[in-house]
């Protein structure tokens, strides 16, 4: 018996994740020069790992109550407070991928309709599908990854339920104009949707604030944040959730039989997150966007980033797909991650440039080398 006879049909059609199987190759590298996971290069910064280690010292290595603790929860509370003047019901979840499939479970219907942007998130296209919904996709390539309102508004069905948002964006670390922003928000509105808004990068911004469609439509939107991308805790899954009450009931509900909780040590890192002065990093990160877009400017094609840790470039003249592309660039040391891992288009690639400096001007220069031969 191989088992395969006992596989559901909802799970066969999602492959392996592209970003992991880059992941996975470059384990088997000698040296190679990375710029292919979205992961920070600097480490944990002290303070969060302090409030872990001494939780763990106390014992806190127990369940916590489904929604976490009552301290990170006012915490974060104040936050959106002071932030938005905004108090909406909230819980703790495990990442802000455990956030995510939550929404989903909670809010969708076999047949119905969730629309996002592409290029877009690895597992948006794979998650929606797996609660029994479906992905409607809206190219942006033509408005250099803004939101484009009046094709949203098109894409929108009487199946229509969820738009998804993720500014910045992974993989263009493009972040959302207000004005484009407020029009789908009114879209939403009109059209009695639900807005779920990622924002796992929006601590990451450079040029300005990143918007955020609580800004404009409070009482239908779900905000999904986390500490991973902004305090290089991605291995500790710490995000929240908050948005109105019937929804964050049903979420914290699904996560009792799901995730159980946050995990309990982390939920002190996340508190102390909160406090921790993130600037230098952030400092960092925006001298490596420098970095990549000077070494690369006249080289390939790209939208200049305003958030995050990427660059989506397109695909060089000379090579039929970003696969070939990459291939080639695999040959010289270098990972990068294919275009068509997050789109229905297969002409770019990201680079990501969380990364050392050195590591990101060897990548340069072999993109350089393989777009200019």
């Amino acid at each position: 018996m191989s088992g395969e006879q006992f596989i559901a049909d909802h799970v066969k059609g999602i492959g392996s994740s592209g970003i992991r199987r880059v992941f996975d190759l470059g384990a088997t590298l000698k040296d190679p020069i990375n710029l292919s996971i979205g992961q920070p290069d600097f480490p944990v910064p002290e303070p969060i790992r302090r409030a872990m280690i001494q939780a763990v010292e106390d014992g806190r290595t127990g369940y916590t109550v489904t929604r976490g603790i009552a301290p990170l929860r006012e915490r974060i509370a104040r936050a959106l407070k002071d932030e938005f003047d905004w108090s909406p019901d909230l819980f703790v979840t495990s990442g802000l991928s455990g956030g995510l499939l939550l929404v989903l479970m909670a809010c969708l219907n076999p047949g119905e309709e969730v629309i996002f942007g592409d290029p877009y998130f690895v597992s948006y296209k794979q998650l929606v599908p797996l609660v029994g919904a479906k992905p409607v996709i809206v190219d942006l390539y033509d408005s250099k990854f803004q939101l484009d309102p009046d094709r949203i508004e098109a894409a929108i069905t009487d199946r229509t339920k969820i738009i998804l948002l993720c500014s910045p964006s992974n993989p263009t670390g493009v972040v959302y104009e207000a004005d484009r922003l407020q029009a789908v928000c009114e879209t939403a509105r009109r059209r009695d949707l639900l807005i779920v808004s990622d924002e796992i990068y929006e601590m990451l911004c450079y040029d300005g604030k990143n918007p955020s469609p609580v800004s404009f439509a409070p009482e239908r939107t779900v905000l999904l944040r986390g500490y991973g991308k902004s305090y290089a805790m991605t291995g500790l899954r710490m995000g929240y959730a908050a948005g109105p009450e019937p929804i964050i009931t049903e979420m914290a509900k699904l996560q009792q039989y799901t995730y159980v909780c946050a995990p309990h040590p982390m939920q002190y890192g996340g508190l102390a997150a909160m406090d921790t002065d993130m600037s230098a990093q952030i400092d960092a990160y925006r001298k490596k966007r420098d970095l990549v877009c000077d070494a690369l400017e006249g080289v390939v094609e790209f939208v200049r980033p305003g958030g995050g840790f990427y660059v989506f470039a397109k695909t060089p003249n000379g090579y039929d797909s970003s696969n070939a592309f990459i291939e080639a660039a695999i040959e010289r040391n270098l990972l990068m991650i294919p275009g068509e891992v997050f789109s229905e288009r297969n002409t770019h690639f990201r680079i990501s440039y969380a990364a050392p400096d050195d590591k990101l001007r060897a990548g340069c220069d072999v993109v350089r080398e393989l777009a200019q031969a």
